[in-house]
This record gives C-alpha cells, structure tokens and sequence, in this order.
C-alpha cells in the first residue's frame, strides 16, 4: 500500500441504517417495552412511523414526534441500547474499522437520531464526539425520556440540510445513506455526491435519487479507490446456482454479500457458454457438464461448487489449467445414500416391487415365492469408499455377511471380508451394490460379462454413477431371469429437468426399482450439502484456503495477519524463486509462505507486511507461467 493516505473528500454518513443495521428509535423502543403486551403493538406503529419519515411520506420533524410520544423509554434503558446497536454496526462498516481510524476529521456522522446512543457506538471507530451531529434527548426529573431539544436544528424538516450548511466544508461532499432527508442535501446543493446505501434496508424512493447505490461500505470505497479490508467487494461477487440446491446455499452466500441468480434445472453446454460470463462462482449438481469450452467463457469464474459427491461432470483438469478450484460434498449425504441402499435390498429381497405393480392392477397374489430373509446372505460392495463402508456397518448390524472390492486398499470395518478380485465378490454374492465414482475408468464398469459372473438369481443394485452400467446388459440380464432383481438409482442419461420424459430398458420389468438419482434427496443430505459446500467456497475466497477442494493442492491456512498475495501457476521449475525475487526487490518482509503442487499448478500463498508498493502487484502478474493472482487484505 502507499505511505501516504489517497485524499478523502469529507464524508457525511447517516446513522441509522446505515452505520449500523437498524434504527435506534426502533430498538429502544423494543428495550423498553421488553414485559409489556403491548410491546409487539407500540415496536409495529414505531417502525412503521420510521419508514415513513424515511422514505419522504412523513415530515420528519412530526415523524419523530409521533415516535417519542410512543416510546416510554428511561434513561436506564440508553447503556442497553448503546450495547445492542455496538452489536449491531453494519458489517461493511465493521470490517473497514481501520479505514476510520486512517482519516480521522474527514468522516462526520450526521443524523436525525440521538446523540445519546450514536456517540459511543461512533467512537469505538475513531470517531470523535465532535464530528458527531445529532439530537439530543430531553428527560424529566424521573429520568423518563419526554421527547427532544426543539432548538437542535436536526429536529427540524431540512435540518440536515442546515446542519451541513453550517459545517462550511470545502472541497468534495458525499453522504451515504438510507434516506430521503440524506438525499435532500444533495438536492439542496450542498453535496456533490449521494450515495443510496442499501446493506440493511432499500427504500424504492430513496434509490431511484441516488447518484450510486451502495450494497456495501466497500463498493464505496472500490469505486473511490480508497483502503478497503478486501481486495474486492462482496458484493460484485456473481453467484450461479443452478439445479435447485436447498434454498439455505443461497441464503449463505446471500449473507455473505454476495449476487446471487437461481436457474432451475440444468443447463446444456451451449446455454451455460451464454450464462457463465461475469459469473466468479458456479453452482451445480450432477446434471450439468462444465466443459473445457465453457470454462473458456467464463472470464471471472474462481470457484465451483458441486452439491453433490460426485465431480465426473466438471473438467477437473481444465479446471486446474484455469485457476478454477472445485469443491464437493464427500460425506454429506452419505447416510441417505446408505439408508436407500438398504431399503432396496429389503424390498427387492422381498419381490415388493412386483408385489406392488400387481396391488395397483389389482390382482391378489399372495405367494412367498422368490422371497427371502437378508439375514446371513452375502452382500458383495463393490467400492469401499464413504458410502461403500457405512453401508457395510449397517448391513453387518441386520445379519448380512459382508464382502467389499475396492482397487485402492481400504480398512475393513467389523467382520467385512475383503475380496482381492471383482470376480471373486461376484462369484459369491447374494446381492451385489455399487458405490464407486464416475471417473472415465469407470464407463461400463458392469456389463455382460460381469452381469453373466454373478450367482443366478442375485439382485444388483447402482446408486453410484449412471455411466458405470451398461444398462442394456443389465435390462438383458434380468430379462432373461439370471438376475432376480434390480434398483436403479443413476442412470447414463438423465432428464434435465422433472418436465423431460425418462426413457430406459428398465421400464416396466418386474422386481426393478427405479429412482429418479434421490440416493442424497432428503432434507438433512440436501441441508448439509447447502451448508458444506458455500462455507468452502467462502473460505477460499476470503482466505486461500483449498483444504478439501477436489482438484488443488490442499493447504490449511493460518488466520491471516496482513495482507496475503495468492498466486497460482503452471507447475514449472523457478516459480517461487521468481515471486520471492519480486518481494525482495520491493523490500517487502514475508511473514508466511505456503506452496503445495500438483502434477498441474503450484498454488503459494504469500503473507506479506501491509505496507507495499502498488508496483509490486502487476510485477507478481507479470510473472511467466501465472494462471491467476489474488489479493486478500
């Protein structure tokens, strides 16, 4: 950063709203009506006062009567207050503390409010109590608040304007705020600028006169070029969420400050191509392909996010090559999974599929033929991974014996046996399960020759990945009365969107269970994948950290200190000796430094001293082999 501040024009910032989150009429109001029944009531008539004085209906000065007349509020209530609203600054506001500190005398907080509560809330920032102009509170001799001195020219209408009048500040004016009595000084020509903060609350009126709307305290400071505690502001972040995650990944991200445009459905290459421009993080599910063509298309694009386990729909390699780091949900819906698994076993063991299509035709067939106990037959998993081993424990608890075959050594877990071969687990098992991932190894995994090795009159069961099964092998299989039964959850292709017609060889055979890919649909898988997979998303961009990311090298980072310079590049030899030759030229003192690779990229994470010169940015940049570079301050 520079040694010297950039120059600062004289900022008038409002209170209520937008120093901090809420109205302190309103919230003292809710203090000192905690035990009364009215309390619901009076806050309601408060509030709505509030909004009209705000938003122009109302004259201020008889929309602050009316309030006063409402509210029996003590002085003992005001240290309560003060406490609640100190709790209660906006967070943009809160997270640039050190950008009040760095200008002292140029920031004044003007305010129809009560310099009562605002004065110590304003001051913990470096705020000094005489850059803080606001009405004051009157009191009788019981110490109840009985209204406001009517000779402070803010109880007024247009008191704002006069006060600002009075101030005689030369040079450049903006105010920020949320209403119409903050816009009126720019009316009043007292302002060159007015800014619409709108963080807390948007006021349609106040808006539509706004030279700029402010999301956030640092989209002010973005846009003026002026220290910010980010490298960007949140909330110039465009989230993609397609497929219909739980609405609680939106509400996340939204609270994060981030955009946030909700598609239903997948999207195909070509419409996706269209929408990723713009777009830093993406959100998917299994449906949508992100190809090496659309990752071309997406000029801002840092993160994906995959609500689901599986990532055989996102170019993991191209991915890497770009900069783009992906993030899944391994274990999220694990147990969902494992509980539909189980479920199908049951019911297929039980013909209940067939039993069921004969109920509704209605036809009585009251037979135990085919039908069978699970418990002591041998249940063959073929993929020992997160599923895969849950599934083990539960099916051990109801007396299956179990036998797993992985390619990778895996702990066994209870009694289960571990089969060296694929077709020794086939050759022995009563029912056999897949719960392997789709990478391209994997495409048609099972076929005729593996469906012809399994014992007659087995059942099969895939809630892994839809490619992994050559589905008319399969179709084949049972059709021809070697396999007794089937459940298919994941299919090669799968509908778009619930308005697609599905098709397949399966439909309409006896004892086969058909899902349309729910193994992870109930409500605690969805909740927690809408809760994992945002929180690693945020963590990257507000940290570096990629721990659990599919495809970078996964570093755990400490809590940053200073400033942190995140750079990622082509996995040559002579990188990081590059960047540290840049900061020693800069005399820049390195505090940390993090470098982990792949056979792709090397990712350095670099904690840096904050004072730096803007040069040594673009020279990080320019350095041969940079895929992309981030500042976090």
């Amino acid at each position: 950063m520079p040694d010297q501040p950039t120059p600062l024009p004289y900022l008038i910032i409002d209170f209520d709203s937008t120093f901090t989150q809420v109205e302190g009429l309103d919230e003292l109001a809710d203090i000192a009506l905690e035990n009364s029944p009215e309390r619901e009531k009076i806050v309601g008539q408060i509030r709505a006062l509030t909004d009209r004085g705000m938003s122009g209906e109302l004259g201020f000065a008889e929309s602050l009567k009316q309030r006063l007349a409402l509210l029996p509020a003590r002085r003992e209530h005001l240290p309560l207050l003060v406490e609640r609203l100190q709790g209660k600054v906006s967070e943009s506001i809160r997270r640039n503390r050190s950008f009040f500190e760095q200008f002292p005398g140029r920031v004044y907080i003007v305010s129809s409010g009560f310099r009562e509560f605002i004065e110590p809330v304003v001051g913990e920032f470096g705020i000094a109590p005489e850059f803080v102009l606001a009405n004051t509170f009157t009191f009788d001799k019981d110490d109840h608040i009985t209204g406001f001195d009517p000779d402070n020219v803010l109880s007024r209408d247009g008191g704002k304007i006069e006060q600002l009048r009075r101030l005689h500040l030369t040079g450049p004016v903006y105010v920020l705020g949320d209403g119409y009595t903050d816009y009126q000084m720019r009316e009043a020509g007292l302002a060159d600028r007015f800014y619409a903060f709108t963080e807390n609350v948007a006021r349609p009126a106040v808006v539509a006169q706004a030279d700029k709307v402010l999301p956030s305290f640092d989209e002010f400071l973005y846009q003026n070029k002026l220290p910010m505690s980010l490298s960007y502001p949140k909330n110039r972040i465009k989230v993609l969420l397609l497929e219909n995650p739980d609405p609680r990944a939106a509400e996340l991200l939204r609270q994060e400050g981030y955009q946030v445009e909700l598609v239903p459905g997948g999207l195909d290459e070509d419409e996706l191509v269209e929408r990723i421009e713009g777009v830093s993080l993406l959100g998917i599910r299994s449906k949508t392909q992100v190809t090496a063509r659309v990752l071309e298309a997406a000029n801002r694009l840092i993160g994906i996010g995959a609500f689901c386990i599986g990532t055989n729909q996102i170019d993991l390699t191209e991915c890497l090559k770009k900069g783009v780091a992906v993030f899944n949900a391994p274990f999220s819906n694990t147990r969902s999974v494992v509980e539909l698994a189980l479920g199908e076993i049951l019911l297929l063991a039980r013909r209940v599929p067939e039993k069921n299509a004969l109920m509704h035709a209605g036809k009585w067939d009251k037979s135990a033929g085919g039908a069978f106990e699970v418990r002591g037959k041998k249940l063959g998993i073929v993929g020992y991974g997160n599923i895969g081993s849950q599934l083990s424990v539960v099916a051990e608890a109801i007396g299956l014996q179990v036998f797993y075959f992985d390619i990778a050594e895996k702990l066994q877990l209870g009694n289960a046996t571990r089969c060296r071969t694929l077709a020794e687990l086939l050759a022995q098992a009563d029912i056999v399960t897949l719960h392997v991932d789709g990478r391209p190894e994997n495409t048609n995994l099972f076929g005729a020759e593996e469906f012809a090795r399994m014992k007659p009159g087995a059942l099969f069961l895939n809630n892994a990945r839809g490619p992994v099964v050559d589905v008319p092998a399969l179709a084949a299989a049972l059709r021809s009365g070697h396999l007794d039964g089937a459940a298919v959850d994941v299919f090669p292709y799968e509908p778009k969107t619930n308005d697609e017609p599905f098709e397949s060889e399966l439909r309409g055979l006896p004892n086969v269970l058909l899902t349309p890919h729910i193994g992870g649909s109930t409500a605690e898988a969805q909740r927690n994948i809408a809760e994992f997979v945002p929180e690693r998303l945020m963590q990257y961009i507000n940290t570096g950290n990629t721990q659990q990311s599919v495809n970078f090298p996964n570093i755990q980072l400490p809590e940053q200190a200073a400033h942190r310079l995140m750079h990622i590049h082509h996995n040559v030899p002579g990188v990081l000796a590059q960047i540290n030759q840049v900061l020693a030229a800069h005399s820049v003192n390195i505090l940390g430094q993090y470098l982990k690779t792949n056979e792709h990229i090397g990712y350095v994470i670099t904690d840096v001293d904050k004072q730096y010169e803007p040069a040594l940015i673009e020279k990080l940049r320019e350095i041969e082999h940079t895929i992309k570079f981030r500042v976090l301050y």
